[in-house]
């Protein structure tokens, strides 16, 4: 439910008319906010994660939980589409894969398969092939079950991980998140374990006689036809692998997961990663009761919405992906620096306070492989994930610290946190100017033609809004554009703007978040406001403005074959990315936006804050979306914020990185 504040504002008094909106906001937050100083907020995904939880406990035989199993089928069930099955975002359209594992997870908890909802969901798979035209990760769920022959899924053989480094298919060649993944799932296809599945609970009516998987569409087609046989190859020699390289092979995975077993937080920290680790345990062996076995577990519970979901209370339940402290609360504390006043920046002065130690300051992480003489010095996405920092929020959290420090009594505080983080954020940069969210130089672009890699999303190469981010943080930080590194930068970002004067945006939907980032750092890295990239992005934006004053942007802009942006109804996170762009580049007097801030002022709700069932998260373009509960909170108040600042002030320009 939305309230309209006013009927309609006007540039004269729209600045003073705010001010009420920006005060319900703040009081709304800050009772989000934990005891500690930090805030996280819901980080929900598609029906996969919470369908493979379910499918984890059966796969691995655990005491029955009716209570759960029902308020997560209550979850699924009312995430189905109109469609009959389970889309990847909110409307979007009907995925293969996510339905096939929804369907699963609902028989396997009692749904009758002649069920209205699951007589749409069988009827849609089997219209598109079956389950065998699922994805390569889908196929490996049914495998596990005995479901499907480990000859339909493409052959990854463990003894990988004894590969030298130069060897084309290495494992510090894939993404933090790929090789997470894959490495658990390397013993878990060497041993070919099957599910305890207690119920016994399968889904041959999913399958259409003599239909076989198909091969991957994108790529380079002269990779795909190399790799495609080496599969082949690989399949027949499978057996044939000495059982000593198998046993070395095994015991390197299982030092590998061990290592970065990472606490509660489980490897990587995120889903699929964990739950693979613990299958992984389980299928060499180790009792329930095994301490790198049971921690392992423990992670998976640590991701679960128990206490009720935000739209459904305590009716529902879902698993997420992951958490987002780090990011939700560097992102809120920006916010309240900008809102300001004693009790705001006092919130974000204790937002800072708990992200200081959690810095990683002593762990060498996966990145070091292409930066080993480098210090560690970044921030986690997760509450932990030392060998996994991420640019991304290194360089947001960094920002945060410097304009807290600009108050004079904090000047010490975060001086020697900010140096450690911009001397790993900039010894992160690629050869090409730009920044990976995870590792440097990781775009060894062929590995996407693997079979296995149907997902396209292999790789981390640098991307427009990972680095518009570090280059922010330079610029904020006083590096000029004159510095040799932060000329490749700002050359690299002018480089990647597309023709239309968007810029993509690989983890935020899509080319809004893309063009958001690079503006705000354009315009601190000191570009004049009138340079062609800006005039040509500022356009665009005013171009794809919504009737209603807003900004929405729908998931599907994330094709292969590009075609643009793709409208979409406005929503309050992309609204807020689009105004910030703007206003960072000198419109803030634009009738553009004025109509954007009537649409946030007209649009909060009750408590405060803006509601949002649309998907503006990237998680991996095409296969991966993520709904940030957190974006349509914090981010429209920043934007109202920063708009009520720009209008008061007697020089009206932006001096921060975001």
């Amino acid at each position: 439910m939305t309230v309209s504040t006013s009927s309609a504002f006007h540039h004269s008094s729209l600045s003073d008319d705010v001010e009420p909106i920006i005060q319900k906001a703040t009081r709304a937050l800050l009772e989000k906010q934990h005891q500690d100083g930090h805030w996280v907020f819901e980080l929900e995904a598609d029906a996969t994660i919470p369908a493979e939880y379910i499918l984890l406990k059966h796969y691995l035989g655990e005491p029955e939980d009716l209570e759960i199993e029902a308020k997560i089928g209550r979850y699924l069930r009312r995430i189905q589409g109109e469609h009959g099955g389970w889309s990847l975002f909110y409307g979007g359209d009907l995925d293969l894969s996510a339905t096939v594992k929804a369907y699963f997870a609902l028989k396997m908890i009692g749904d009758s398969p002649d069920a209205p909802h699951m007589l749409r969901a069988r009827n849609e798979i089997l219209a598109r092939g079956g389950a065998m035209r699922a994805n390569v990760f889908t196929r490996i769920q049914l495998a596990l079950f005995g479901a499907m022959s480990w000859e339909h899924v493409p052959q990854m053989p463990v003894e990988l991980m004894l590969m030298p480094e130069w060897f084309p298919v290495h494992i510090n060649k894939m993404a933090y998140w790929a090789r997470t993944v894959l490495v658990p799932l390397l013993v878990l296809q060497a041993l070919k374990p099957v599910a305890r599945n207690r119920r016994g609970i399968l889904v041959d009516e999913l399958f259409v006689p003599d239909v076989l998987p198909t091969l991957q569409e994108s790529g380079d087609p002269i990779w795909r036809r190399f790799f495609s046989a080496l599969d082949k190859v690989l399949h027949k020699v499978e057996p044939y692998w000495p059982k000593n390289m198998r046993a070395k092979a095994i015991h390197s995975c299982v030092h590998f997961v061990t290592e970065r077993l990472n606490g509660e937080d489980g490897l990587g920290a995120i889903y699929p990663a964990i739950a693979n680790s613990v299958m992984m345990y389980d299928a060499l062996g180790y009792p329930e009761n095994h301490p790198e076995r049971a921690i392992a577990r423990r992670a998976v519970e640590k991701l679960m919405v128990l206490d009720g979901t935000e739209d459904q209370g305590d009716k529902e339940v879902y698993c997420q992906p992951c958490l987002s402290p780090i990011w939700d609360t560097a992102l809120v504390a920006h916010a309240m620096l900008e809102v300001g006043g004693d009790e705001a920046e006092k919130s974000a002065i204790s937002a800072l306070s708990w992200l200081k130690p959690q810095q990683i300051l002593d762990v060498k992480g996966d990145w070091a492989w292409r930066r080993p003489d480098l210090r560690p010095g970044g921030w986690a996405f997760q509450y932990r994930n030392d060998y996994y920092p991420d640019v991304d929020d290194t360089a947001v959290v960094t920002m945060a610290m410097d304009r807290a420090a600009k108050l004079s009594d904090l000047r010490d505080d975060f001086e020697e946190s900010k140096a450690r983080a911009m001397e790993w954020t900039i010894g992160m940069q690629s050869d090409n100017g730009g920044w990976g969210a995870f590792d440097a130089n990781n775009s060894y672009t062929y590995l996407n033609n693997i079979p296995f890699a149907d997902h396209g999303a292999l790789l981390d190469p640098p991307t427009v809004d990972v680095s518009a981010r570090c280059v922010s943080m330079m610029a904020q930080a006083g590096i000029s554009i004159t510095d040799p590194k932060m000329k490749a930068a700002v050359d690299y970002l002018l480089k990647e703007q597309e023709e239309d004067g968007s810029w993509f945006g690989r983890w935020g939907v899509n080319y809004i978040y893309g063009t958001w980032s690079a503006l705000c750092a354009l315009n601190v890295a000191a570009l004049p406001h009138d340079h062609l990239a800006i005039q040509k992005a500022v356009a665009w934006l005013k171009t794809i403005q919504n009737e209603d004053g807003g900004w929405g942007e729908n998931c599907d802009s994330y094709a292969l074959d590009y075609s643009g942006y793709e409208p979409m109804d406005s929503t309050a996170s992309q609204t807020a990315w689009a105004l910030l762009g703007l206003m960072a580049v000198g419109e803030a007097n634009s009738e553009a936006v004025t109509k954007g801030i009537n649409w946030l002022a007209q649009n909060q709700d009750e408590e405060g804050l803006w509601k949002e069932d649309y998907y503006s998260g990237g998680g991996f373009p095409r296969v991966f979306y993520l709904r940030y509960h957190g974006y349509s909170k914090y981010f429209p108040l920043w934007a109202l914020a920063r708009y009520r600042n720009l209008k008061k002030a007697n020089q009206p320009i932006v001096h921060y990185g975001m």
